[in-house]
């Protein structure tokens, strides 16, 4: 075969394989989707998801199955994806656990975000605010940071080891240099009735976790810790402006499809998913929960990875948290 025979074949074979891609795209999807939750039934991560599952199942006319596998800090679900074929099949639902904080505690992991993940969309933020309880004598930041230097050691809880409320009160303790103790429960669900009880005198936390407490007047909510004070909050301040400077530490939740998974598949996805977050009936759904609708490109979502994953380590760098 001689060279022009041969560039002639090339070109055949580049623009079958751009033709096959947009078919496949075109066409998708032909059968069930699955949604992997590293967590169980009722927390956020689900309630999205089962959202996101209802939605694309009216858009596309097929059936979206939400499956739950948690334990292991998210890695059970995320091994299950990267053994998926990279189809646009099987997606998963991930936060900063899985692709900032699990790589920035743990120096060997079954995966890598950056090589096994397609970032398909990220979909909203949780803010992260700090509680006092009613008998803590602390108003604000200021007077909060006062009261723990003059009472070093107080117990703080959180929801584990690793966690982001772990790591927003380590942040917390180092940039504001007070000593407090870290009590970790199993979760928020048992963190925070500890609060309640006085067990602990602060925790971090999300805002659905802590506002009716908060307007029972059991808790009160002192900061966020978002670069600009959030609409959820909006008298709340910031870390940064309430005696605190420079910090800044929250959550972030998406999707990510296995790597490979086709460029036209993952817009598909993504188009229909910014769709769905952008409707005024699952924003109304989000707001009471203290959930940022924010939606995304598959690029942003890859450089909000990448970005949180440096903080993230930074983090872990500057205050010595360990996970389990």
């Amino acid at each position: 075969m001689n060279i022009r025979s041969c560039l002639f074949a090339g070109v055949q074979l580049a623009l079958g394989l751009v033709c096959t891609a947009g078919a496949f795209a075109q066409s998708y999807p032909q059968k069930p989707i699955r949604i992997l939750v590293p967590y169980g039934s009722a927390g956020t991560s689900d309630v999205l998801a089962r959202t996101m599952a209802q939605k694309l199942s009216e858009a596309w006319g097929q059936q979206i199955v939400v499956d739950n596998r948690p334990g292991a800090s998210g890695i059970i679900a995320v091994e299950l994806l990267t053994k998926a074929p990279a189809d646009g099949y099987t997606i998963l639902s991930v936060d900063s656990g899985q692709y900032a904080i699990n790589p920035s505690l743990h120096a060997k992991l079954p995966y890598d975000p950056e090589r096994d993940f397609t970032p398909v969309i990220l979909a909203v933020g949780t803010p992260m605010f700090i509680a006092v309880g009613s008998q803590i004598p602390a108003n604000n930041i200021r007077e909060l940071i006062a009261y723990a230097r003059a009472n070093p050691g107080r117990p703080y809880g959180s929801s584990g080891n690793g966690t982001i409320h772990h790591l927003c009160t380590e942040l917390f303790k180092s940039m504001a240099g007070v000593n407090l103790t870290h009590i970790p429960y199993k979760a928020v669900a048992q963190s925070v009735p500890a609060l309640l009880a006085g067990d602990t005198d602060m925790m971090c936390v999300g805002l659905a976790s802590v506002a009716a407490h908060a307007k029972a007047g059991k808790v009160r909510i002192l900061g966020v810790g978002t670069a600009a004070r959030t609409p959820l909050a909006p008298d709340v301040p910031t870390l940064a402006e309430a005696g605190v400077p420079g910090y800044e530490i929250g959550g972030t939740m998406g999707y990510v499809a296995p790597a490979g998974t086709p460029p036209e598949v993952v817009a598909k996805i993504n188009g229909e998913m910014l769709r769905a977050l952008n409707s005024a009936d699952v924003r109304q759904r989000f707001a009471p929960l203290g959930i940022d609708i924010i939606g995304s490109t598959p690029a942003e979502f890859g450089q909000r990875m990448r970005s949180e994953l440096q903080s993230y380590r930074k983090v872990v760098r500057d205050t010595g948290v360990k996970g389990d």
